[in-house]
């Protein structure tokens, strides 16, 4: 009898996460498949907003154009009073920088995003299977067995490692018995339609206020003639689903009889639910995005970290099977779980101070942006190690502006694109010990970058204009490791060579 041919990576569930991940562990040449139980692509608005960095992410993974010729930044908000309509800056305009290419939300509605992921898997050489649902989930030592089945039977696949990102139901999950801890609010739920409109401007998101939170909203989709509304429901409130139905509550609530609803392309009706998962997988499976936790839609936070969870497994995954010690798997659970943690408080909040019309719940800033996110303090960003005077271990690496020998300017995050570990040595001290650093020849390759003042004597790339060592807090020579995932794996400002190497053996063969 044939021994069952065993892939690298199943990945259950095809949206913005376990998309991420498949083509993280695609370019990284590994064997992988990615199904997902629905028919066919998502086709609703659902997430719309995609945070800066979920944009140096995607672009990263190649799918950034995309996104960006189908959305926008998003526009003002208008508050309506009676026929006035007031304008609210709920989200900063903020011009690019060295550091910060993409400084502001992006919007654009999810089946957008999703469809820019699949397409850079289609590159890839990759599809999803779609229509082909999990139905049992076993593993042993050495592999994972899933029972799927699709519309021509049950297929059992073997994996080495599995992914479950396959939403706030996960099957996967619910396999591995896995709480789910938090809350369900049936009383307060929200209709969210999709349609096209007539008789609104779309250069606002609009907004009419109502008695207990009540309010509906309207904002307009990019590139299209479609509104995303949002109908918050009293608790003993059926939900309409026929267009007329629809239309009514609309006009009840607004007063304009010039809106009109065309075609309706999706409706949901959406309740808070605020859950962490206990763990972040058992042994060979894993969970990620909203099988892991689930948010509410205040402050666009849920997509954006399901696809900054994949951006983090993915490397890891990579190198575990390229034979760095299992442990570095471990890791991924320490350094995402807290960061949902903190996540599922801020849009909790901001949830609770929309219902109250708290203006500060309606602005957005940093805290959503996650640029700031950090690792600092965990099992591969240790709090004695040395830092810069901007940066930690475990911090963003910030992008720079950096130029060649002659002359040609290039950006650090163009540097550092693809799969692999980049080390910066900035300055004399430092470029000896980035050439003597011992690299494994499995996993991840390492990129060496020599930066000084001026690019002479060997330092391939100058930072003439010092945008690096503003961003990067340098003050002498200093030795930089940076995590393919695009944070700070190490800083060494002194002996250079030795703790380097004993950080670089913590994530690699």
């Amino acid at each position: 009898m044939n021994s069952p041919h065993v892939i690298d990576v199943l990945v259950i569930g095809a949206g913005p996460s376990g998309s991420a991940v498949a083509i993280d562990l695609v370019r990284r040449g590994l064997d992988v498949r990615i199904v997902d139980r629905s028919s066919h692509v998502f086709d609703g608005s659902r997430a719309k907003g995609v945070q800066p960095r979920s944009l140096e992410i995607l672009e990263d993974l190649g799918a950034l154009d995309s996104v960006l010729a189908g959305g926008s930044v998003y526009p003002r908000l208008g508050l309506h009073a009676g026929p006035l309509a007031v304008p609210w800056k709920m989200f900063p305009r903020r011009a690019a920088t060295p550091d910060v290419p993409y400084p502001n939300t992006w919007l654009i509605p999810q089946f957008r995003t999703d469809r820019a992921l699949h397409a850079r898997l289609g590159e890839l050489g990759h599809e999803v299977e779609f229509g082909r649902e999990l139905t049992e989930l076993t593993q042993d030592e050495d592999s994972a067995v899933a029972r799927v089945a699709g519309a021509d039977g049950t297929e059992e696949i073997v994996a080495r490692y599995v992914v479950g990102a396959d939403g706030g139901s996960s099957a996967v999950r619910k396999q591995l018995g896995i709480g789910f801890v938090g809350t369900t609010h049936e009383s307060d739920r929200m209709l969210i339609v999709d349609a096209s409109v007539t008789g609104l401007a779309r250069n606002r998101w609009h907004m009419w206020p109502g008695r207990g939170g009540r309010f509906i909203g309207a904002c307009p989709l990019p590139d299209s003639d479609l509104f995303q509304w949002m109908i918050r429901l009293t608790p003993d409130e059926e939900p309409p689903s026929q267009r007329d139905d629809i239309l009514r509550r609309i006009h009840d609530r607004t007063r304009d009889r010039r809106i009109q609803l065309h075609d309706i392309h999706w409706t949901s009706v959406f309740r808070p639910n605020i859950r962490l998962a206990e763990s972040y997988g058992r042994r060979r499976v894993f969970l990620a995005g909203d099988a892991a936790h689930v948010h509410t839609p205040a402050g666009a936070q849920g997509l954006n970290t399901g696809l900054q969870d994949g951006y983090n497994l993915g490397w890891k995954l990579g190198q575990v099977l390229a034979g760095a010690d299992t442990t570095l798997l471990d890791t991924y659970e320490a350094e995402r779980q807290p960061i949902a943690a903190g996540v599922l408080g801020l849009s909790t909040a901001k949830w609770g101070g929309i219902a109250k019309l708290d203006p500060s719940s309606m602005k957005r800033g940093k805290d959503e942006q996650q640029l700031a996110l950090t690792y600092y303090g965990g099992p591969l960003a240790p709090a004695d190690g040395m830092r810069t005077g901007t940066l930690r271990v475990g911090d963003r690496a910030p992008d720079a502006e950096l130029l060649g020998a002659d002359g040609t300017g290039t950006r650090l995050f163009d540097v550092l694109r693809g799969p692999d570990f980049t080390a910066i040595a900035y300055g004399p001290g430092a470029a000896p010990a980035l050439g003597q650093l011992a690299w494994p020849t499995t996993g991840a390759r390492l990129k060496r970058l020599v930066v000084g003042p001026v690019a002479t004597d060997g330092f391939a790339f100058s930072d003439s204009r010092n945008t690096l060592q503003r961003a990067y807090g340098l003050t002498g020579d200093t030795l930089l490791l940076i995590r393919p995932d695009g944070y700070i794996g190490h800083i060494a400002t002194s002996d250079f060579l030795t703790t380097t190497q004993t950080a670089v053996r913590t994530m690699t063969p």
